[in-house]
């Protein structure tokens, strides 16, 4: 086994998106490898570190220049050196983790954690594992990164590998392999944008970050010239999604306004130009897709880079006023769109779409070397932190041979606080062996699903396709990484203005989508012609949650439960008693949309691993159960609800689970 542990943190968009692609790339090159990422600054420091990010946000966002001269203070020496800051916390929760995980090599794509493990091993032999730094700056490279020294360090291009053998790092560290960027910039066939040509259509990806001020006019200009056709990605901000979907609708099919989306690679792939902030990872996805770019902000300090590197290598283009921004659309497509053809050439020799997979490959090629070192581990005697207790979690559960399921899970796609990607690590790292996620999709003919499109509460339905394509992709990686089954489904939202007009039906392993302006029985009916099972959500009154309670399925069960797969028993920390003395199909559920969520009510099934086993036990209501689920404790409490039939084994089958009790002994 192949242990690789990558560091982050949530400052910049470039340090998560560089850790978590390279994991990607590590497990689709070995099925021996184990990864885990963790941003051990979030896990040590808790509301502190998010207050943090939020400031540091806020001063990117709307003070620049101050950003700019705090970053400047920063890069001294002196404050670049990680053992400066009091960090005791980070780097008691690090020594634990590395203590009990024992990697093979560790990864840092954030420059304080090298500084830390410096520390850590001052006074003790040689590190047992080799230490990697990913620099996910480019050309201004701050201080901090280079203050203790890794065995090599990755870097995006050679202008910056310059700057590192200019401040005395050997060049046999260094290794000039690209930006990890996603695999999917070299793995999906390459849709290369249609030839511009003289007349167009010009494809345009306008990428919202700050600068909302005069925005409208921008678009406005842009849309003024026939040949240009525009995508508009607003991230999670659905006002602003909605005002420009209502601005923009008399242009009709040229103008695209889009929420938050994971087909960025696509969308990059697929458009001749590219406007946005001169993020790290937003610019060097540009490059690895060959998509030209003008940067229309650029944030003092580690942006600066990126500036240069579009300059330098004559790949797009700086405008800092929407002016110039609309005069360098306008030259680029001059004269059969000779700027652009010179820009898209340079772009064809820098590019490295398969960086990550270079990178990771350099990886597990390190964890084979026998170079690492003979030092013991580092012995830290304390008690326990916030990290410790993450790093646990990390590791699996006792595998058990009943399934423990949660067929009710909500992502960023509606109101989750997750992403489907952090789902699946979420619930891997507990050892589940079936999750369903079910994202809220709301029936647009009703008042609050037209309403909908103001929250960024339910999913889109156009985004509904790419929904379906990602938890696919995951699907697969959490088989691959965890032996766990993610089911796609969705939760369809048929509110009404009272309780009892209101019904919350999930859909439970769909293979397509379904759109959501059908009625319950036509909804039920596609459900089941795709093989899935219709579970009613909460279908009695919540006592122990805030929310609205959704009645109808239950006020009409003469009509439904005909119709009904199975009926939650239980949902987050709600018992209802009536579905279990109606002695209906039931699951528990934690109707999961943040972390502490997971402490509920789940689903225990005794058959096979498999879809089609699990969906079967589920539609006969034969060999399930229920249990509270609790981590880092004694015991994890059992429930068999009576007076339910044919689940009197359930409670002999999981007595094998080391940390559940049952609270009802089999008969």
């Amino acid at each position: 086994m192949k242990r690789v542990l990558i560091l982050t943190a949530s400052f910049g968009d470039g340090h998560n998106a560089a850790a978590r692609n390279l994991c990607d790339a590590l497990e689709s090159l070995s099925s021996e490898a184990k990864v885990e990422v963790l941003d051990l600054f979030q896990s040590s420091y808790g509301s502190f570190n998010t207050m943090a990010r939020k400031a540091y946000s806020g001063l990117v966002r709307f003070a620049p220049a101050l950003w700019g001269g705090i970053y400047s203070l920063l890069d001294k020496p002196r404050l670049a050196d990680g053992s400066y800051f009091k960090l005791g916390r980070l780097q008691r929760a690090l020594g634990h983790l590395l203590q009990e995980t024992q990697p093979d090599v560790v990864v840092s794509t954030y420059p304080v954690y090298a500084a830390v493990i410096r520390d850590l091993y001052r006074d003790h032999a040689e590190r047992p594992f080799r230490l990697i730094t990913v620099i996910t700056d480019s050309i201004t490279v701050n201080s901090a990164w280079l203050q203790a020294t890794s065995d090599i360090y990755c870097v995006p291009n050679e202008a910056t590998a310059a700057v590192l053998r200019s401040r005395a790092v050997p060049a046999e560290q260094i290794r000039t392999l690209g930006f990890p960027v996603s695999p999917l910039f070299c793995q999906m066939p390459e849709p290369a944008p249609t030839d511009p040509g003289e007349d167009g259509p010009y494809r345009i990806l306008y990428l919202i970050n700050t600068g909302k001020k005069k925005l409208g006019k921008v678009l406005k200009k842009l849309m003024e010239r026939e040949a240009n056709h525009l995508t508009i990605a607003v991230g999670r901000n659905a006002y602003l999604k909605a005002a420009l979907t209502e601005k923009l609708k008399r242009y009709g099919s040229r103008a695209q306004v889009l929420g938050w989306t994971n087909q960025m690679p696509q969308l990059m792939m697929t458009h001749h130009l590219l406007i946005g902030k001169a993020g790290g990872a937003v610019v060097q996805e540009a490059i690895a897709a060959r998509c030209p770019m003008i940067a229309n902000q650029v944030i003092p300090g580690q942006e600066e880079g990126n500036a240069r590197l579009l300059l330098d290598n004559d790949v797009g283009a700086v405008a800092a006023r929407p002016r110039e921004v609309l005069e360098w659309v306008k030259q680029a497509f001059k004269r059969d769109a000779r700027l652009w053809r010179r820009w898209r050439e340079n772009l064809q020799r820098i590019s490295r779409p398969d960086a990550a997979l270079q990178i990771a490959q350099m990886l597990l090629d390190e964890c084979e070397s026998g170079d690492k070192g003979a030092g013991p581990p580092v012995q830290i005697s304390t008690t326990p932190s916030l990290t410790t207790s993450s790093a646990a979690a990390a590791s699996p559960l006792t595998p058990t041979r009943q399934l423990l399921c949660d067929f009710h899970i909500h992502t960023n796609y509606s109101d989750g606080k997750l992403s489907v990607s952090e789902v699946v690590d979420f619930y891997g790292r507990r050892d589940f062996d079936c999750i369903c996620i079910t994202d809220h999709l709301a029936d647009s003919r009703r008042l609050i699903g037209k309403l909908g499109k103001l929250s960024r509460l339910t999913l889109s339905p156009n985004q509904l396709g790419e929904y379906f394509d990602v938890i696919d992709r995951e699907r697969r990686r959490a088989w691959r990484k965890y032996s766990m089954l993610v089911m796609t489904g969705l939760e369809f939202n048929k509110d009404g203005l009272t309780r009892k007009s209101s019904a919350h039906l999930l859909g439970v392993d769909l293979n397509i989508p379904i759109i959501d302006c059908l009625d319950l029985p036509e909804t039920i009916a596609q459900i089941h012609a795709q093989g899935g099972l219709a579970v009613a959500s909460h279908p009695h009154i919540m006592k122990s949650e805030w929310g609205k309670n959704t009645l109808y399925l239950w006020q009409n069960q003469e009509r439904f439960v005909p119709l009904i797969d199975a009926w939650e028993i239980a949902n987050r920390n709600n018992m209802f008693n009536p579905v279990s003395a109606k002695r209906l199909p039931y699951l528990a559920n934690s109707d999961f949309h943040k972390p502490k969520h997971i402490y509920s009510w789940k689903t225990l099934v005794s058959c096979e691993k498999s879809e089609a086993a699990i969906k079967d036990c589920i539609r006969k209501n034969e060999r399930i159960a229920i249990t509270l689920y609790r981590e880092n404790q004694s015991s994890m409490q059992f429930l068999t609800p009576e007076p339910i039939a044919d689940v009197t084994d359930s409670t002999v089958l999981c007595q094998d689970l080391q940390r559940v009790r049952p609270l009802f002994p089999a008969a």
